[in-house]
Order: C-alpha cells, then sequence, then structure tokens
C-alpha cells in the first residue's frame, strides 16, 4: 500500500506508483499528476484546489491512499461551506470538528454527532406517499394503473396512500450519509464506531439505491432539529464518489474543490448582503450572452438587479493564490466581457487574500472601470461577513449616490 499526503497549491512530491494508479490520477485530475519520461513508475504530484481524501484500488491488490489537506483551518472551511448553505443561520460553533485537521476525520465526527443530536428525541415520523399493488383497497384506487395492468380483473388493485412513517426524506437522507462515511477509508476507529450506533438507529429505513437520486426535503418546523444534520449529510453525499476507472482501477473518495467552496460562499454572502438594498440577485446566471445572436453564452457567478428589474452589478468569484505580478490578467478580460454585453460600467472581481488588489482599473476607450476586491479568509467569522457586507455596499455605492 502507498500513502501519499500533499498539501492543497503545496509543493510537488515524487512518488512510486503503479503506473494504472498514476494514470487514473491524471485522468481524474484530481491532482497534477506527470510520470518520469525515464521512470515510468515515478510520479510528479501536485496538489491544486481539491482537498480531502481518496483511495485507488488497483487491479493485483495494490492500494494507493491519497490524503489532501487544505490550507484552511478545517473549522473555518466547515464555516464557509456551511455559511453557504444557510447564510442566515449557520455560525463556527455549529460544528464540533473535535480538534481535527484532517478533513474526513472532521466531518465524520461532525455528521456523527449532528446526527445524535438530531435523533435524541427519536426518529422523525412523517406522510410518505405510497404506490402499491394489494388485495386490500386503502388510500385512493389508481384507475388508469388498474386499467392498464390488470385488464378488467377487480383484484389486486393498484392503490396510492399516504402512510405516517419514519421512513421518510429526512431519515433516509441521514442513513444515506452515514452508510457513505462507512465505506470511505480514513474515518477513525472511534467515529466509525458511532456511525455504525447511528446506523442500528436508522435501521428501519429504507436505504438508498445504488445511484438513486437523494429525496427532496424542505426545511419546516417539524423538522428544524434535524436542520444541521441534513444539512452536513447533504456535503457528504455532494462530495463522496465511487467510480470505476479505465484499467480496472476503482476510486472511493470524498473531496472538496476550494474554487466551488470559495465562490458559493461569496454568492452566498453578497445574496445576502445586497437583500438589504432590495431587489434581486441571481446566481450562475444563465441568460447572459456575449453576442448580438446570442450564441455565445456567460455565467458570470453573481448578477443582481434593482427593484425595478433593471441590472446593476455584476461580480465573479476567484479562489486563487497571490502572485508576483498580481491577478491574472484573463480574470480581467473576462470582467470587462461581462460589464461590455451587461451595458455596465463597473465590473467586480473577489479574490481570497492574496496580493492587495489595485483599487480599479478603467478600460480605454470604454468607461468601464473593473474592480479587484480580496478577502481575509483568516480572519474571524464575523468580521469576515463584515468585509462582505463592506463589499456590497461598495458595490452598491456608485449606482444609489
Amino acid at each position: 500500500m502507498t500513502e501519499v499526503h500533499l498539501v492543497e497549491h503545496g509543493p510537488a512530491r515524487i512518488v512510486r506508483l503503479p503506473r494504472t494508479a498514476g494514470r487514473a490520477l491524471a485522468a481524474l485530475k484530481v491532482v497534477d499528476a506527470t510520470p518520469d519520461p525515464y521512470e515510468p513508475e515515478l510520479w510528479r504530484l501536485k496538489a491544486g484546489s481539491k482537498v480531502g481524501a481518496m483511495t485507488l484500488d488497483v487491479p493485483g491488490g495494490e492500494t494507493v491512499r491519497l490524503r489532501i489537506t487544505p490550507k484552511l483551518p478545517i473549522r473555518r472551511l466547515f464555516f464557509l461551506v456551511g455559511y453557504s448553505l444557510d447564510p442566515g443561520g449557520w455560525r463556527d460553533e455549529d460544528v464540533d470538528v473535535a480538534g481535527h485537521d484532517e478533513l474526513l476525520p472532521a466531518i465524520a465526527h461532525a455528521v456523527e454527532q449532528q446526527t445524535d443530536r438530531a435523533l435524541r428525541q427519536g426518529l422523525l415520523q412523517g406522510y410518505r406517499s405510497t404506490e402499491t399493488t394489494e388485495f386490500v383497497v386503502r388510500g385512493r384506487i389508481r384507475e388508469a394503473d388498474q386499467i392498464r395492468s390488470r385488464f378488467g380483473v377487480p383484484f389486486p388493485v393498484e392503490i396510492a396512500y399516504d402512510e405516517f412513517s419514519t421512513d421518510i426524506a429526512e431519515n433516509r437522507i441521514l442513513r444515506a450519509a452515514v452508510e457513505r462515511l462507512l465505506r470511505v477509508h480514513g474515518v477513525p476507529g472511534a467515529a466509525r464506531t458511532r456511525l455504525m450506533h447511528q446506523r442500528t438507529r436508522l435501521a428501519e429505513v429504507t436505504p438508498l439505491g445504488r445511484g438513486q437520486p437523494l429525496p427532496s426535503w424542505q426545511p419546516s418546523r417539524l423538522n428544524a432539529r434535524y436542520h444541521r444534520a441534513l444539512r452536513l449529510a447533504g456535503l457528504v453525499l455532494d462530495n463522496a464518489s465511487v467510480e470505476h476507472l479505465p484499467g480496472g482501477v476503482r476510486m472511493n473518495g470524498f473531496l472538496f474543490d476550494m474554487n466551488t467552496v470559495f465562490e458559493d460562499f461569496v454568492c452566498a454572502g453578497l445574496r445576502e448582503a445586497l437583500s438589504a438594498y432590495g431587489g434581486h440577485a441571481a446566481l450562475q446566471a444563465r441568460d447572459v450572452y456575449l453576442d448580438e445572436a446570442e450564441l455565445i453564452r456567460m455565467r458570470p457567478d453573481l448578477v443582481w438587479y434593482d427593484d425595478s428589474g433593471a441590472l446593476l452589478i455584476v461580480a465573479d468569484a476567484k479562489y486563487k493564490l497571490g502572485k508576483p505580478h498580481g491577478y491574472p490578467d484573463a480574470d480581467l478580460y473576462q470582467m470587462l466581457a461581462y460589464s461590455t454585453s451587461l451595458g455596465l460600467k463597473d465590473g467586480h472581481l473577489v479574490y481570497a487574500k492574496g496580493n492587495a488588489p489595485h483599487a480599479g482599473h478603467v478600460v480605454k476607450h470604454s468607461g468601464i472601470t473593473l474592480h479587484q476586491h480580496a478577502l481575509d479568509l483568516d480572519r474571524p467569522s464575523s468580521l469576515l461577513i463584515g468585509e462582505i457586507r463592506a463589499l456590497a455596499a461598495r458595490m452598491v455605492r456608485p449606482r444609489s449616490g
């Protein structure tokens, strides 16, 4: 077995790997994987923006375990992700990571703790719609299905009814997350034991089948004690994967893309802050085109409309390290295209703190100003949210003043 530990955007490492494993890593693009031209089992591995843990099972019995540690403290990473899900109510203290500095042990502990709190009063019950075939009529008869399937035979009967049960979406999601974590290597023994206990408590709940989509749920007063656990469970199920790769390699992993984490956090924070000024924000707007014929679609991270429906702000989030000569010019070109096509005089790029951003670039012959802003993710959460509110105010001020 080969174990590899990398750090997000950290130095590259030269590692001896089975060729099939190296090729699988290169194909997955989890890390930058390059073989040595003279010794094909030596691979240069460099982590980018993806963090977490994964296991590659290679034909022949060899196993490669890869850990990628984020540069941010785990607790801060959880805050960024949690705030994106629930800007109005997520706080640092909502998730206990038990001092873990690795992502997988931390999230396993957090999911188990939140599941335990959700289930302390017993499993939530609710109405579940069921369609089935029985010899006893209850609920309503599905007449169209009865005619199509039975050709006039009265029994058995195609029926539909609502059943008050613990076998509801909320409990099925919690069970799926617990079972998913139990299948991933790297969960500490103590956390694994507690997760097995939670699985026992959820044993009467129908498990989700392979490839089956998650059932939907809606936050309400009745399921309030489940909210934190369900949001963490969603993180597990959205970011965990099992894949069968060419060459018979099987990958089992749990990974976050820090680009997506930062983008989601910035967009959620700006949308929440801009709500104080009325109007509404659209994330990943789909109706933005570069050309008159509307053939070249663009996807700015956030656009904001005032109460009259006029589009006044466009912003893009960029999780990139500071570089000696500043941020990439390509980001400015992209924002110029957004601003020009939307008819705006200001465009905003928001970075994780690196180099000090330029206050604004005025583009020649256009009257457009491209603003670059930086957020300090190392600041306490209350101050970080304050930064976003101040940023929203700066974005609005040229238009309202």
